[in-house]
Formats: structure tokens, C-alpha cells, sequence
């Protein structure tokens, strides 16, 4: 029961050579309603897709406007300049032409999931777990916006690329369907697609985030299985089954697939929505679990993993005040390194400019061979000589060894630099309660000594 379902395809047209201020390319796909083209932004040097609803679309067989294609027009084109997240393709302006309103977006090359629920092209289960963790934090971060997605399904999640063709990363699309909480207009109901429908929208009821965590859940299945939860002949079918039938359990049905992780998807399959997570950060949680307690087979057993990276930030004091989004920057552009006991992190006068954050483990600090503090998780080290104003500042003052193996997050000058200007805020005003507190701790220490001691 898709949006697009048993509505009449219009034919292919030559491809146009502009769309508003837009160069078009190519052709990327087409749907039952709209057309999306691949274009140069030639202002701003960049690629984007557009996505352009048909004529007869947006109007009605006896010419007068359809609302039916403008709502659909109208949902997404509500969202242009406000999802901003890593994980979400961007809207990035709406144009409500009068003969072919259309959206532009974001252009991310690469492969929608669908390409990786056919089973001689399955992703490794803990890859999987990690694009699904990564989905479920992205909609969390559009569901704290007022929206519900209401279409979550392979088609709708873009697989992002590296060089050698390896999916790296996903991003959220098509907001269409979407449910808009926050919006005063009549919004269309009975939209989504049957196979990764609840019951509750199936019934055109009123869903909240577990229909979209239901229907994430799905894709993992498919995902997982090479096969979706439910398959029937016939749209009848396939709602009795959604109703009334328990999905085949996934352990036995590919190598690696644990009772944990059958047992995370059945919850989020769950017929009623009490029964389900009640919210995108426990069903984040929970996929993020499998990865760090080992439930899921590991390719690389010592790396950690964006879900781990992201969760231990979430858990560090230094970074309270972070955004969802921030949190996504410092854990792609941050570097990560694990030390082993006794790894010298600074000797004193070397100079540096490089500052870590401990996000495990712990270090002791030296002065001229006497232990003077140890820092543990949540802490950072080599902030002062990073920021010091002059170069005869910045050589270190005392010697930092690893206590117990630990996991830091490093940045340089550059590196902080390529971070976004809300993120380097976040960062200064960090380092402000740090030093802050030094302060506080070294005026205690010379006032009361002793209680110190």
C-alpha cells in the first residue's frame, strides 16, 4: 500500500536541459509521481537531485488542482532547511512551480539497500546492525523534529559508497509520506508500503515513532534474511499475515545469527506497538549492544565501531553538551587510537599541539618523576599546549603515560578546523569547564592542603 500504488505512469519525456536555474545530467529514477534527475548547481559548483512531480500529478483529470500530488509535494517540501543530521539527505529548497513543483536535495551516489536484500548480495550482519543503528539515530534525531517517516524501507535508505564500492555509511529519503506533527495542514493517511507496514497504519490509526520502529525493523529483517517478514501473492494475503502470523524466526536462516539479535528484530516487529520499543534510543541501544557485547559476528574483532564510538561520546562528561549531530562529527573526523599500558602519550618539553580525550581506560601525569594527578574517562590531555597562545607555550610541562589501556579521541588544529562552527563552539565551551575546573581544584589544593592530601 504504497503512495504510489495504483496510480498511472506517465510517459517518459525527453530529458529536460534545465529545471529552474538547474543544469540537468542525467536521469536517476522515476517513480509513479515524480521524476528525479541528477543536476549541477552551476552557482554553487555542486551536484544535486531533483525531484519534480508530474504534471498530471498535481491536477485532476478535469484540470483543476490535484490535492491529492500536492500534499505528497507538500510534505517534503515543509522539511526544505530543517533536517540537518549526517544520516538524512537534506532538502535543500522546494519550488512550487506552478505546471511542476519540485524539491532539491542533496545528491549522494551509490546504491539504495535494496541492492544489498538479495541474497547473493547480503552485507555482513554486523555491518547491518550498524546501518541500523546509524537509521535508528537518524530518525530519532527527525522524530525530536515533530516528523514521522512513515515510509522506511530499503528503497527509501541510500547506501553511501567509498572508492572500492563498500558501503560505509546510509542516509534517510523521502520524507513524502511523511507525518509532519508540528503542520496545521490536512496530511494524507494509508500511505507506506505493505511489506514494512504495522497493523496500526495498515488500519490508517494514529502511529508514532514505533510504526517507523516496526518498519526499520523490517528492513533489518530483509536484510538479514534476504527475504522480508511477511511475502504473499496478494495484498490480502499479505495483511493476514501482518495481522495474524509471527515472522519465522531468523536464527537458522543465515550463518551468525544469534537468539540476541532474532530477538532484538522480533521486538521491533512486535504486532502491537506497547509491545515494541518504546523509543528510537532503546531500540538504538539494544542494536548497538549486539555489536559490543559480541552478539554478531565481528569482521574486524579490534575495531570499534561507529555505534561504540558514538554511544561511549554520549557517556563522556566532556561532551554533554553535544548535539546528535555534533556527536556524528567528532566521531568521523575525530581520530581514534587505542594506547597500550604504559605508551607515553607526552613527554615534558616536547612540543604539541595535539589534544585526546579519554573515552576508556585511564593515564597518570608525572612531574619530574613524582606522580602529581591520574585522569580517567571523560577527561582531556594536552589542551593547554593546544591552546597556548605562543610557541614557547606549547611544549608540554609534565610526562602522561597510559595507566590501563585506553581508547583517546585526538584532535590537531586542522583537524578541529574541519569541523563544523556550531562544533568548534562546542568544543571551546568545553574547554572552559575544563580549565574551569583545574582552577577550582587548584585553589582548593592551596587553600585546604591538607582536606587535599
Amino acid at each position: 500500500m504504497s503512495n504510489d500504488a495504483s496510480l498511472p505512469h506517465e510517459p517518459r519525456l525527453d530529458l529536460p536541459a534545465y529545471i529552474g536555474k538547474y543544469k540537468v545530467s542525467r536521469r536517476l529514477g522515476e517513480g509513479a509521481t515524480s521524476d528525479v534527475f541528477l543536476a549541477k548547481d552551476e552557482f554553487h559548483g555542486g551536484e544535486v537531485a531533483i525531484k519534480r512531480m508530474r504534471a498530471w500529478a498535481i491536477t485532476s483529470r478535469t484540470g483543476q488542482s490535484s490535492d491529492y500530488g500536492i500534499r505528497f509535494y507538500a510534505a517534503e517540501a515543509a522539511l526544505a532547511g530543517r533536517l540537518q543530521h549526517p544520516n538524512v539527505v537534506q532538502i535543500l529548497d522546494a519550488v512550487p512551480d506552478q505546471d511542476a513543483p519540485y524539491l532539491v536535495m542533496e545528491y549522494v551516489p551509490g546504491l539504495t539497500l535494496k541492492s544489498f536484500c538479495r541474497s547473493d548480495r547480503l552485507l555482513p550482519l554486523d555491518q547491518i546492525v550498524e546501518l541500523g543503528f546509524k537509521c535508528a539515530m537518524a530518525l530519532s534525531y527527525v522524530f525530536r523534529q515533530g516528523v514521522i517517516h512513515r515510509d522506511v524501507k530499503p528503497a527509501n535508505l541510500l547506501a553511501v559508497l567509498d572508492t572500492q564500492g563498500q558501503v560505509t555509511d546510509v542516509k534517510v529519503s523521502d520524507f513524502g509520506s511523511a507525518l509532519n506533527l508540528r503542520s496545521d495542514a490536512t496530511q494524507v493517511h494509508r500511505v507506506g508500503s505493505l511489506a514494512y507496514m504495522p497493523p496500526e497504519q495498515i488500519e490508517g490509526g494514529d502511529v508514532d515513532c514505533r510504526a517507523d520502529i516496526y518498519a526499520l525493523g523490517a528492513v533489518l529483517y530483509h536484510l538479514i534474511a534476504g527475504r522480508p517478514p511477511f511475502d504473499a501473492p496478494s495484498q490480502m494475503a499479505l495483511m493476514h499475515q501482518i495481522y495474524h502470523q509471527a515472522p519465522v524466526s531468523l536464527v537458522g536462516q543465515r550463518s551468525g545469527v544469534t537468539t540476541e539479535l532474532d530477538g532484538v528484530i522480533m521486538r521491533a516487529l512486535a504486532k502491537h506497538p506497547e509491545a515494541r520499543y518504546d523509543n528510537w534510543e532503546d531500540f538504538g541501544r539494544a542494536l548497538s549492544d549486539l555489536v559490543t557485547r559480541q552478539l554478531v559476528p565481528l569482521a574486524r574483532l579490534y575495531e570499534v565501531k561507529d555505534s561504540e564510538r558514538f554511544n561511549m561520546l554520549r557517556d563522556l562528561e566532556f561532551f554533554a553538551d553535544f548535539g546528535d549531530v555534533e556527536l556524528w562529527e567528532v566521531v568521523h573526523r575525530g581520530r581514534w587510537r587505542r594506547f597500550p599500558e604504559g605508551h607515553a602519550l607526552f613527554k615534558r618539553g616536547q612540543e604539541g599541539n595535539t589534544f585526546h580525550i579519554i573515552a576508556q581506560g585511564g593515564v597518570e601525569v608525572f612531574r619530574e618523576g613524582a606522580l602529581v594527578a591520574q585522569l580517567g574517562k571523560g577527561t582531556s590531555v594536552g589542551e593547554m599546549a593546544y591552546l597556548a597562545p605562543n610557541p614557547a607555550l606549547r611544549q608540554h610541562s609534565a610526562d602522561v603515560r597510559v595507566k590501563e589501556v585506553c581508547i583517546t579521541i585526538s584532535f590537531t588544529p586542522e583537524s578541529l578546523g574541519l569541523l563544523s562552527p556550531e562544533c568548534q563552539h562546542r568544543f571551546d565551551r568545553a574547554f572552559i569547564q575544563v580549565l574551569v575546573r583545574r582552577l577550582h581544584a587548584a585553589h582548593e589544593a592551596m587553600a585546604h592542603p591538607r582536606r587535599i592530601m
